[in-house]
């Protein structure tokens, strides 16, 4: 006997536990030869309206996990930073907390990093994005000043390990907090060559989302826009079977489910050209179910609309969008230089409303 679609009304926001719930019985019932797909149908949107939901700097030789334009999920791996081995062997001379400050001007062509001790006490201004000047004191305590107009890449702790050699030179390691091996980096111990004074690093992704990797002078930047998935028919799943008292009986008597969408106490069953209709619309052709669906970009930015430019070389620059692509996540802004109008093709996420 064929199998028939219909539809099941629950609770809206409970969709996905009732699905889970009656696959769970249908296996523990062993009538899995009666039932064919279980459908929550969704709308997947990939948000780039606004600054990415998480960003991560990583050095240049740390190893990526993910590619350009891939979806992760919530704690998946995204990178991989290498393990920091003893070069030579000593004597550790000195262990200190330290404040790694990344520099870069707007055109993206000069940088400066700074090593801060936090005992110097770090200004409260110095935070990733933030804006600075040359001049500005990056600390509290000591002559610690920044000398370069533009924008604080990123800032982060970390152990600062100095190791005094045989023929007295230092060899100094900088040393995540996260994978710092207190009991080999420890002030007068004496450690030999290819010992581990931190392991290797993994990063973790936060959130759902889709992945766009920058490759930057002497550093990879990772970001992760968030997927927005909406329920096409809150209150509904969309259930294949063969219906039978037996059948009907397994799915009614879920908790949570209200009925099924029925006419004169008989269930409707689905026509075919709707059920084809639905199946298009969440992206599963032939009955080949894909994860989610097609992914939406939505791109909230209009045609005409003036936008300001805020990272590369016309970062700060104010422009018109004359054209979308949202397929590329692209867009053409035309900006005036030198009083000329010229169009330069931006990312999404180089560009940002002016409120």
């Amino acid at each position: 006997m064929r199998k028939r679609w219909f539809i099941i009304q629950t609770y809206s926001g409970l969709e996905n536990s009732i699905r889970e719930a009656i696959q769970i019985k249908i296996e523990s019932f062993g009538v899995s030869h009666m039932f064919g797909k279980i459908l929550v149908p969704e709308e997947t949107k990939l948000d780039r309206t606004n600054v990415a939901a998480e960003k991560y700097i990583v050095p240049a030789n740390a190893r990526l996990l993910v590619k350009d334009n891939q979806d992760v999920a919530k704690g998946d791996p995204v990178a991989e930073e290498v393990e920091i081995k003893v070069k030579n062997d000593g004597t550790v001379a000195e262990v200190k907390n330290y404040r790694v400050i990344f520099i870069e001007t707007a055109d993206r062509r000069y940088t400066k990093t700074y090593y801060i001790p936090e005992s110097a006490k770090i200004e409260t201004g110095i935070k990733m994005g933030a804006r600075i000047r040359q001049g500005m004191p990056l600390a509290k305590q000591g002559e610690y000043f920044c000398e370069l107009d533009g924008k604080i890449v990123y800032t982060q702790k970390m152990k600062r390990i100095v190791v005094e050699k045989e023929n007295g030179e230092e060899d100094v390691y900088l040393v995540h907090p996260d994978c710092y091996d207190a009991k080999v980096a420890k002030k007068g111990n004496l450690v030999k060559r290819g010992q581990l004074f931190g392991d290797t690093r993994k990063i973790f992704s936060k959130t759902e989302g889709r992945i766009e990797i920058s490759d930057l002078p002497g550093r990879k930047e990772i970001k992760i826009f968030k997927i927005i998935r909406t329920r096409l028919y809150p209150g509904y799943v969309f259930i294949e079977m063969i219906m039978n008292e037996e059948t009907w009986n397994l799915v009614k008597n879920t908790p949570n489910v209200v009925n099924f969408v029925s006419v004169g106490g008989q269930p409707v069953q689905l026509k075919e050209k709707e059920i084809k209709a639905l199946l298009r619309l969440v992206g599963i052709e032939e009955y080949e179910e894909h994860s989610g669906g097609p992914v939406k970009i939505e791109v909230e930015f209009d045609i005409g609309e003036v936008v300001r430019i805020n990272t590369g070389p016309f970062e700060d620059f104010v422009g018109k969008v004359t054209g979308l692509d949202p397929e590329r996540q692209e867009l053409k802004v035309v900006v005036s230089i030198f009083g000329r109008e010229t169009p330069v093709i931006l990312s999404l996420s180089e560009v940002e409303r002016i409120v």
